[in-house]
């Protein structure tokens, strides 16, 4: 009885193998994992124009949204309703020794590098553009640059002093406003701006702040505060301290 067990357990196993097998791949209907080899083809196919069919609707939507962008102006600019501002050093807060250059090094250099484009050699290649009038240059497919040369940020330029004033303690801060086409808020002739692709050698226009502190002002935290004021520009909004101003501290010892 128990040698009939085991032979019927060893029959057992040796069929649950063979079904398996058979699943796999049946030599007597030709199916491989239970379908035929037509079957396998049509569900490809359906697969195949099913997938087609998703692929090019996207690619027709996409063209067709792609067609109504300008290459040149935002669509949608909702988000720089009003313009934002950064400062050059990059940093909510600007801590140095004025004795020590290792402290100031790369304020210094950062100030350089931001300004290198800003050469006069390099602005003397582009346009004298008419002060209080915009540039306007809607018809021209490469738009002109009005020249924006380092030498008119005078003591912040780097020019007099290559230590843009944090060796002597008095640093001096350049600031950015977004390249926003529609807002104009510094000299008319730097603006309107068209964009990346029509505008590619535009430079922004700069201002720069020099903190004339004193040795009194050494070792404090100062908080500055810079805005851009305008008639439609808001610029105290409690809920976006960003919005229209820049808020930065410095700490100046020696």
């Amino acid at each position: 009885n128990a040698k009939d067990e085991m032979k019927g357990e060893k029959k057992e196993s040796n069929e649950k193998k063979e079904t398996w097998k058979d699943f796999i791949y049946n030599p007597t209907t030709g199916e491989f994992l239970g379908r035929t080899a037509s079957s396998w083809g049509l569900i490809l196919l359906f697969y195949f124009v099913f997938y087609g069919f998703l692929a090019g609707m996207f690619s027709l939507t996409m063209f067709v949204m792609l067609k109504t962008l300008d290459e040149n102006v935002p669509r949608y600019q909702d988000r720089v309703a009003n313009p934002g501002l950064v400062i050059r050093p990059h940093a909510a807060e600007i801590l140095f020794n004025s004795s020590d250059p290792s402290n100031y090094n790369q304020y210094v250099q950062e100030l350089h590098n931001l300004l290198h484009q800003y050469n006069d050699s390099i602005q003397e290649r582009n346009d004298l553009c008419l002060v209080g009038e915009y540039t306007e240059q809607n018809n021209e497919h490469i738009k002109k640059v009005c020249q924006f040369k380092r030498s008119m940020l005078r003591q912040c330029s780097g020019l007099p002093d290559t230590s843009f004033g944090y060796a002597e303690g008095k640093p001096c801060i350049i600031i950015k406003m977004n390249r926003n086409s529609s807002l104009c808020r510094l000299d008319k002739m730097f603006f309107p701006y068209y964009g990346k692709k029509a505008h590619p050698d535009y430079v922004q226009p700069l201002v720069a702040v020099k903190l004339l502190l004193t040795r009194d002002d050494y070792n404090i935290e100062q908080t500055v505060e810079c805005k851009v004021e305008g008639s439609d520009v808001r610029n105290n909004d409690d809920r976006d301290k960003f919005q229209g101003r820049v808020t930065f501290r410095v700490k100046v010892s020696e």
